[in-house]
């Protein structure tokens, strides 16, 4: 059974910068393709960014393009997400899923990191 356990995330200032990061055990992430998904307080959680199995391509929301990028690194069985020039708006609770197919939200979750951005 494969377990993702988040972290990285914290309390940062608006424009700041956080990387989290998803480590899996209990198999193989390369079998996996990921995503994050996020939760804002009071809203149902999206989809924000996802890298297939190798971590060739990439694909992100419009809300997150161009600030957050997404990698992987297959040795270390983790996938992370780099997050630049945060908003007040990213303020969430950061969850990875690892998926088979082409479709996140199906497979296996993380407990979830929270990413807090002061204005």
């Amino acid at each position: 059974q494969l377990q993702l356990i988040e972290s990285g995330g914290g309390l940062v200032e608006a424009g700041g910068s956080l990387r989290l990061s998803c480590v899996a055990s209990g198999g193989v992430l390369s079998s996996y393709a990921v995503a994050w998904f996020r939760q804002r307080p009071g809203k149902e959680r999206d989809w924000i960014a996802a890298t297939d199995r190798s971590g060739s391509n990439t694909y992100y929301a419009d809300s997150v393009k161009g600030r957050f990028t997404i990698s992987r690194d297959n040795a270390k069985n983790t996938v992370y997400l780099q997050m630049n020039s945060l908003k007040p708006e990213d303020t969430a609770v950061y969850y990875c899923n690892a998926y088979v197919g082409i479709t996140p939200g199906r497979g296996y979750w993380g407990q979830g990191t929270q990413v807090t951005v002061s204005s």
